[in-house]
């Protein structure tokens, strides 16, 4: 489903919002940058699930539970991170899709496909209006 022409105007408000609050984060979500961002995550969720299982051995050796739990959390906590990182980081060669010439050329084509299927819509819908 196609965003609106008010839905599009205020995603790129906000879009124009982040650059200006924060440059750095913006440009880090963008084209290659995400991929590094998305790959750092994962290296600091590996990381924590190594802290995890630290924690939880160390809870057993000293015979607290409570800390085998948390240990056992952080663990469950940073796999899903890990996973769900890994599934957003793009392919390596995977073109970006801000990236470039080809990458624009099939946004343009998707949009007018969606621009052709949202006109269908709006006809059909016009023609039960008036039935």
């Amino acid at each position: 489903m196609p965003l609106s022409e008010h839905e599009q105007r205020m995603l790129e408000q906000m879009e124009r919002a982040l650059y200006a609050e924060d440059p750095k984060f913006a440009t880090a979500l963008e084209g290659s940058g995400l991929r590094t961002y998305t790959r750092r995550r994962v290296y600091q969720a590996v990381a924590g699930f190594l802290v995890g299982i630290a924690l939880l051995m160390a809870g057993m050796v000293a015979k607290q539970v409570w800390l085998s739990v948390v240990g056992f959390l952080v663990m469950l906590g940073c796999a899903v991170l890990a996973v769900t990182g890994w599934r957003k980081a793009p392919k390596p060669g995977e073109q970006p899709a801000s990236g470039g010439p080809q990458a624009r050329r099939q946004q343009r084509q998707k949009r007018s496909m969606m621009d052709r299927i949202e006109e269908r819509w709006q006809r059909r819908r016009d023609e039960q209006g008036g039935h």
